[in-house]
């Protein structure tokens, strides 16, 4: 179980919550195919082509994969905006690779106008800094996520 979280209220986080959509659509459409494989196997008796039950645990088992991600992309952080600074998790191996950028190396923010992707500088010349998409965030986040990271950029 990880720490608690000691100042909860100051941060705002953002899960991969808009990459997890495709991952709950194709957990339910390949459970409702194993049903499907386990109805049609009451069958069996009439018609000996219908496939055996037991087929039916393939889909079952990559529905179960499918959604299991879709928890960990849902529940788990992507960017978490600290007192400190921007915390970003990549999806591999989050606790090993994660990175803090800290306010004070953030010299400017850019957005694109399609909320797409967001770009830290490092300097002022805007010749070296991290592109993040933010593809994985659902898109009504994204506009929370401008307006919070360009105010507290602007404020330093």
């Amino acid at each position: 179980m990880p720490d608690k979280i000691q100042s909860p209220e100051k941060e705002l986080r953002f899960t991969r919550a808009g990459q997890a959509v495709p991952f709950w659509i194709a957990a339910a459409v390949l459970a409702a195919v194993a049903v499907t494989l386990l109805a049609s196997s009451l069958y069996r008796d009439v018609n000996p082509a219908v496939p055996h039950p037991a087929w039916a645990l393939v889909p079952l088992l990559l529905a179960w994969l499918a959604a299991r991600l879709a928890i960990r992309m849902t529940r788990h952080a992507y960017l978490i905006f600290t007192p400190l600074g921007v915390e970003i998790f990549p999806f591999f191996k989050p606790e090993e690779s994660m990175r803090l950028v800290l306010w004070q190396e953030i010299h400017g923010v850019e957005v694109d106008p399609g909320l797409t992707r967001l770009t830290l500088h490092h300097d002022a010349e805007k010749s070296s800094g991290i592109h993040l998409s933010l593809s994985p965030i659902l898109r009504n986040r994204r506009v929370l996520l401008a307006k919070a990271i360009t105010g507290r950029v602007s404020r330093a």
